[in-house]
């Protein structure tokens, strides 16, 4: 939805709700799940078109996807909720082990929470979208040529922020938003550690209200520390 009201809205939010079951069965194939059959009848794109009908504003089913383990949990945090399930920010959290649930639900909050703060692109930096790497490497290139320097210490230039670029937006690799110093990686080490067995940070899912629409930044990373211990995970949808 593009507005508050809209957001707010039962029937909306009803929807959504249907609509996040649904996606369980047919995944991130959008098409597939607009073309699934909806609760109440007819499929979920026609439950769409009666939704803008009734509700007034304009709505749109953009995108879905989906995260699962072999063994272990999928850990759902939702910051900023509006109702129970949706709010602006949804994450899911992949943690694949045998440690106890209990144990690997604490830990997948935590980095749901860093998630939504830091909103890493990718898992590791091998998981950086290439074109988006090579357009950094431009931009850091024109930047590095500027100062002058010979040939060789601009090419150093350039792959020293490129290094940063990935660590900075890698989640393995991103410092932990609680308290800034230890890699999220470290963090999963330690909790494996703890727990007598191994812990692995197998995927995630970051969808914010708005993103792909209109470019709007903020920043979470002291909210949502703040938070820590006190919010509940929600379902996402």
């Amino acid at each position: 939805s593009e507005t508050d009201f809209v957001a707010k809205n039962d029937q909306f939010q009803d929807f959504v709700r249907n609509v996040a079951q649904i996606a369980l069965q047919t995944g991130s194939d959008v098409d597939a799940l607009s073309g699934s059959a909806y609760p109440s009848g007819g499929t979920v794109a026609e439950a769409l078109t009666n939704n803008i009908a009734t509700i007034g504003e304009n709505q749109s089913l953009r995108r879905a996807a989906i995260v699962d383990v072999n063994q272990g949990v999928v850990v759902p945090y939702v910051h900023n909720q509006v109702a129970p399930g949706l709010g602006k920010i949804g994450v899911l959290v992949a943690l694949e082990s045998s440690a106890p649930a209990e144990t690997l639900t604490a830990l997948g909050k935590q980095i749901a929470m860093h998630v939504a703060a830091a909103n890493p692109l990718a898992l590791n930096a091998e998981g950086l979208d290439a074109a988006l790497v090579e357009r950094e490497r431009s931009i850091a290139m024109e930047k590095a040529k500027e100062s002058g320097k010979p040939d060789n210490i601009i090419e150093k230039m350039v792959e020293g922020g490129l290094a940063k670029f990935r660590k900075d937006n890698a989640l393995l690799s991103q410092l932990f938003v609680m308290d800034n110093k230890t890699p999220v990686s470290d963090v999963v080490a330690q909790a494996a550690k703890d727990a007598g067995t191994a812990i692995t940070l197998v995927g995630f899912v970051r969808f914010q209200l708005g993103e792909g629409i209109e470019k709007k930044q903020d920043d979470f990373a002291a909210e949502v520390a703040a938070a820590a211990g006190t919010s509940k995970a929600e379902p996402v949808a």
